[in-house]
């Protein structure tokens, strides 16, 4: 194999296929990609794959000169980083059997790999579709909900995202049992409604190649794996990702219904006032009180051994009896990061109950309250 490539546009599909690279495994094909170097009639083009036996990832990358069409399985994080090293317009990578030869006009480097029939390659894909979305809006969605997975597996918590589609209507949700994101936005096609758990670290590794918010991506439920095709075959991507087989825990009881209290807050405002107030915070008293009374929004903490910290917002808009509720400010924190809205809607019951931050319809988020000393 041989081969002449931009090196950015090179660069830039290595980092997005080293993200699926298993980090830890006694294979050590695992650990490498496949190259496959083809000649087309438009010119030639290099075929990127990557798999951690569970999730799986190609990348094409167009406009290749292809000397010689071959295929190489050489270590991913070597490759990747003699390639972000150099500072040359373009690359040229030629293999004999298992040494890869990387060079530029100015470096030579010589990396041994493995025979390409070793790696296992990554599932073949057919040409059904269940539903297609728009990469804008599949990035949005996934933004707004995979900060709440759990960094933990346990029963009522998941490590991964709930993709549910009735129609043209498409819902993910994510939940770690404290808190619970639910988003909301539309797709194209497919008949009848489909629901399935993806992975976080597939949706991380979704979310890198969603670069080109008109760019289609099309969705397909097969067997036990879930396939994303992102744009065309001549420069696009496909991921394939195992489903998580158990029961998505139900959320919609969760969702508080009757909250008599209701608060309009800037986004950035609030963001700040929650930052500055969790300073004297510490894992034994991690809780922020927010204290809502006319137009007036009073942050409150305190930690022994620190001190207490008071925080406040005026001019916001409340409906209802004055309350004292308090909450982690990382969660509130993670929130209004991502979301991409000037105002945002707190809802609530009473401070022993779960409040509700609200983005238009689209946007769901409920949180537990934690109980300050």
């Amino acid at each position: 194999m041989k081969l002449i490539c931009d090196r950015l546009s090179l660069s830039d599909a290595l980092t997005m296929a080293s993200g699926v690279v298993a980090s830890r495994t006694p294979r050590p094909v695992l650990l490498c990609l496949k190259l496959v170097a083809t000649k087309t009639s438009v010119g030639g083009s290099l075929q990127i794959s990557a798999t951690d036996g569970e999730l799986g990832l190609v990348i094409t990358v167009p406009n290749v000169d292809i000397k010689e069409e071959g295929e190489a399985l050489i270590p991913a994080d070597k490759l990747n980083q003699i390639v972000r090293a150099c500072d040359d317009s373009t690359v040229s990578i030629s293999v004999e059997r298992t040494l890869a030869t990387i060079a530029t006009e100015s470096s030579t480097f010589k990396v041994f790999g493995y025979e390409p029939r070793e790696f296992p390659g990554v599932r073949k894909v057919g040409d059904r579709t269940d539903f297609e979305v728009d990469a804008g809006t599949l990035r949005r969605l996934i933004n707004r909900t995979v900060f709440a997975t759990a960094r933990e597996d346990t029963r009522y918590a998941f490590n991964g995202v709930l993709v549910e589609r009735k129609r043209t209507q498409l819902q993910l949700v994510a939940t770690d049992a404290r808190r619970l994101a639910i988003a909301r936005g539309n797709c194209k096609g497919g008949e009848g409604d489909a629901a399935f758990i993806i992975p976080t670290k597939a949706l991380n590794a979704l979310l890198r190649l969603l670069t080109d918010p008109d760019a289609g991506v099309k969705v397909a439920r097969e067997g036990n794996q879930v396939v994303f095709v992102v744009g065309d075959q001549t420069s696009g991507a496909t991921l394939v990702t195992n489903v998580d087989e158990r029961t998505f825990p139900p959320f919609n009881d969760a969702i508080p219904k009757d909250h008599d209290r209701r608060a309009v807050c800037d986004a950035s405002e609030l963001g700040g006032a929650i930052r500055r107030a969790s300073l004297l915070t510490n894992e034994e008293s991690k809780g922020v009180r927010m204290s809502f009374s006319g137009k007036q929004l009073t942050l409150t903490s305190r930690a022994p051994e620190m001190g207490e910290s008071e925080v406040r917002i005026d001019g916001i808009a409340y409906q209802g009896e004055p309350i004292d509720i308090a909450f982690n400010p990382t969660f509130i924190i993670d929130v209004l990061k991502i979301i991409d809205s000037e105002q945002v809607v707190i809802e609530m019951k009473g401070p022993n109950l779960p409040g509700a931050i609200k983005v238009g319809t689209d946007f769901t988020y409920v949180v537990m309250p934690v109980s300050l000393r």
